[in-house]
């Protein structure tokens, strides 16, 4: 039994030659047809996935780079004041505490905010707000962006491959149905001979 690299290397190998033009008879038409599809979509997959993945993260990187932008101008960080020193479950991992804070147009805001290691009454945290004081969560960092934009490059590259793999099979599809048809029509003008001289 051949171990699975060597089994997949003879059928990368048999299929590239099965690409390949040549004038074996046995081939006909709609074979080199379909020979011709697969191997121009293989080309238009090695042309266009770099340009779909720098158009996916140019997009994501502009998108991004605003966003930062926008936080910055937008959000503030001030420091609350924690009214409690109760633990209350917050959303995910971290538990929350009751703290007061003053929004940056002087409005007072009262909410739940990320307990400090050891949460005590009057102790200060800073947290992120937007104008009107409401709570934000951290802005966006550039690292989080640059992650996005190399997210966004592979995500294209890979939904253009799983495109253009649907496309080869709906391509193999249609041939085969037509394949198959003209040898039924050949089968039916071959078997009465073959039969009779059986």
């Amino acid at each position: 039994m051949r171990c699975w690299p060597a089994w997949a290397a003879a059928r990368a190998v048999r299929m590239a030659r099965g690409l390949w033009p040549d004038r074996n008879p046995l081939r006909r038409p709609i074979d080199r047809v379909e020979s011709l599809i697969m191997a121009g979509l293989a080309i238009a997959f090695l042309a266009v996935a770099p340009l779909a993945a720098a158009v996916a993260a140019d997009a994501v990187h502009s998108n991004g780079a605003y966003t930062v932008q926008a936080q910055r101008a937008n959000w503030h960080q001030v420091s609350a004041v924690l009214l409690s020193s109760a633990l209350v479950s917050g959303d995910g991992y971290q538990p929350s505490v009751v703290a007061i804070w003053a929004a940056p147009n002087g409005a007072v805001r009262i909410g739940m905010v990320p307990a400090p290691p050891v949460p005590r009454v009057g102790a200060k945290v800073m947290v992120w707000v937007n104008a009107a004081g409401w709570q934000t969560g951290q802005p966006l960092q550039p690292s989080q962006v640059e992650s996005q934009v190399v997210l966004a490059a592979i995500f294209a590259a890979v939904v253009l491959g799983l495109v253009m793999l649907c496309a080869g099979q709906l391509a193999h599809y249609l041939l085969q149905r037509q394949r198959l048809a003209v040898w039924d029509v050949e089968w039916r003008t071959v078997e009465p001979q073959w039969s009779r001289h059986r």
